[in-house]
């Protein structure tokens, strides 16, 4: 990234909506768009990120010599470079890209936990998971006689340390959980609970796709071993995510996705795999996402140097109020800012989740009504779905006052 685009970069928080292109399109008019949590709109950067990669022409990555193969191939591993600097890996190595978080899981748990699990070993997770951080771990503890532990919530949708010493435990081997909750907006302590997990030899795995656009990522900071994100909930591009690992650990881990690219030598009855990353990235490597997500990271680290991120945080002091507020909602999650993100799931009386998102659709707020892959939380919830509205950079106090407005509304003509 040159210093011109930072430049420009930081000029971009000045007036944020401008540099997403939905929001001056006409058939964005009266629309409020509160579905962050699920995917994010695209600003100006990463769709001239994608198109002037494009434009410049396309050529495959890693494979050949001539000069518009080694342009594609050194903008695919700056891309690399710069979401190591965006995490504080200590190397570009350490960077694995896949097709999405959940690619990410599972290449950990089928290449580096599957070979090491034992019966009557042990997987911890919590309670508030989504499924993308659940059902690799149950399909390894089925096939392997392992047992899955569930750390569980306090009411107020923290975790329960206690449960947490109880389940970690010398027989655990990896604990497995969401920085964020994407449906209680609950921020988990990553770095107290992976010291506990390291100190009876587990290692971590933190599923950061719901932090990735919030909060500045630290690895060391967070002590853990594995860490995953998607790019399309930062802004970036669909179908590519981020693997980050301890570099020994990536070296001991077999790739999960066997093709071209990624063995070095090849011969009738097996093959040698390449260093890592390049062992795990089998395939035509996915240049454009990569470029793209480059563009999203360094977007969000100017804005992380502005005070612009104060606003969000206030956004989402006045988003929880105005829900506290609000008769006849039963809201998940802390009720304190301090202790969540700008995510929240709520009951609206005795309204259907389904049925109060399509109602707030109609009136040009962007909701989401169901489990949002989340079954076993709202079981511990005693519901069956929520209403989810999640907050984005771009968002302002007129789409809070808009969902406000259209759940009283739904709540009138609904009950």
């Amino acid at each position: 990234m040159s210093a011109r685009e930072y430049v420009r970069l930081e000029a971009f928080v000045d007036d944020i909506r401008t540099h997403f292109p939905c929001f001056s399109s006409p058939e964005w008019e009266g629309v409020h768009y509160l579905d962050n949590a699920a995917t994010t709109q695209k600003p100006q950067q990463v769709i001239e990120a994608i198109s002037r990669s494009m434009r410049r022409g396309t050529a495959p990555i890693h494979r050949g010599l001539y000069p518009l193969a080694e342009t594609a191939t050194q903008g695919y591993e700056r891309a690399r470079k710069t979401i190591a600097g965006f995490i504080g890996a200590r190397s570009a190595k350490e960077i694995v890209f896949t097709q999405s978080a959940t690619a990410a899981i599972n290449h950990v748990a089928e290449g580096w936990l599957k070979p090491r699990l034992r019966p009557g070993d042990e997987i911890c997770v919590t309670r508030m998971e989504h499924h993308s951080n659940l059902l690799p771990w149950q399909r390894l503890c089925r096939a392997h006689g392992a047992k899955l532990r569930f750390i569980e919530l306090k009411e107020d949708g923290r975790l329960d340390f206690a449960s947490a010493r109880l389940c970690i435990n010398p027989k655990t081997r990896l604990l497995a959980l969401a920085h964020v909750s994407n449906v209680l907006g609950t921020v988990n302590p990553i770095a107290e609970l992976a010291a506990m997990a390291h100190e009876v030899g587990a290692h971590t795995l933190v599923d950061a796709t719901q932090s990735v656009a919030h909060l500045p990522l630290d690895v060391q900071n967070l002590g853990c071993d594995f860490l995953v994100f998607s790019g399309h909930k930062m802004y970036g591009p669909s179908g590519i995510g981020v693997l980050w690992g301890r570099h020994a650990l990536l070296d001991d881990m077999e790739p999960l996705l066997l093709g071209g690219g990624m063995a070095s030598t090849v011969n009738e009855d097996i093959a040698q795999w390449r260093n890592t990353p390049d062992r795990f990235e089998a395939g035509s490597p996915n240049l454009f996402g990569a470029v793209g997500l480059e563009a999203a990271a360094a977007m969000l680290m100017a804005v992380r140097r502005h005070a612009l991120y104060d606003r969000i945080e206030q956004l989402s002091e006045y988003m929880l109020d105005s829900l506290l507020c609000m008769p006849g909602l039963r809201l998940h999650g802390p009720a304190s800012p301090q202790q969540r993100l700008g995510i929240y799931s709520f009951r609206l009386a005795d309204i259907h989740a389904h049925d109060v998102a399509a109602a707030c659709g109609e009136m040009g707020v962007c909701v989401r009504g169901g489990n949002h892959c989340c079954q076993l939380l709202h079981e511990c919830l005693g519901e069956t779905g929520s209403v989810r509205a999640s907050l984005g950079i771009y968002n302002t106090a007129d789409d809070v006052d808009a969902l406000v407005s259209a759940l009283y509304y739904t709540q009138k003509h609904m009950q």
